[in-house]
């Protein structure tokens, strides 16, 4: 029933939690765990050299929260694979749940950027809203 489940980390607490939860779905059903990260390069960088640093230091930042939660999820005994992607939060996930046939999105109720939700409205609505497929949300 839930064969690939996918688990978009960005660092927070509720993500943690969100991937907990995921853990003991994917032990109950045989799943596979599929863990997103999402970065997005902001254009206030001036030089070549200012952009190609701090798009490093994205990237890193989103390697090092994807390999904790890698850890935790092979802790548990359960098959798990990692996404970084570029780009619009709500877009990839989307985009990856209908690449991947993912059948059930877990993620937090919140997460890191409080002003950005206000603004944007939250990753959790937009994909609650738009997904294909059952989406958990953990608080």
């Amino acid at each position: 029933m839930f064969e690939k489940i996918l688990v978009p980390l960005d660092g927070s607490e509720h993500s943690i939690r969100a991937l907990k939860n995921a853990i003991q779905i994917a032990k109950k059903f045989d799943g596979t765990i599929i863990l997103i990260h999402v970065y997005t390069v902001s254009s206030f960088a001036i030089t070549p050299a200012q952009v190609y640093n701090y798009v490093q230091a994205i990237q890193e930042l989103g390697n090092s929260i994807l390999e904790e939660g890698q850890k935790l999820v092979k802790a548990e005994g359960v098959p798990v694979e990692t996404k970084l992607q570029e780009g619009q939060t709500i877009e990839k996930i989307l985009e990856t749940i209908t690449k991947e046939k993912i059948n059930l999105v877990v993620l937090g109720s919140r997460g890191l950027s409080k002003l950005k939700g206000i603004i944007m409205g939250s990753v959790s609505e937009g994909v609650t809203k738009h997904s294909p497929c059952p989406v958990l949300v953990v608080k």
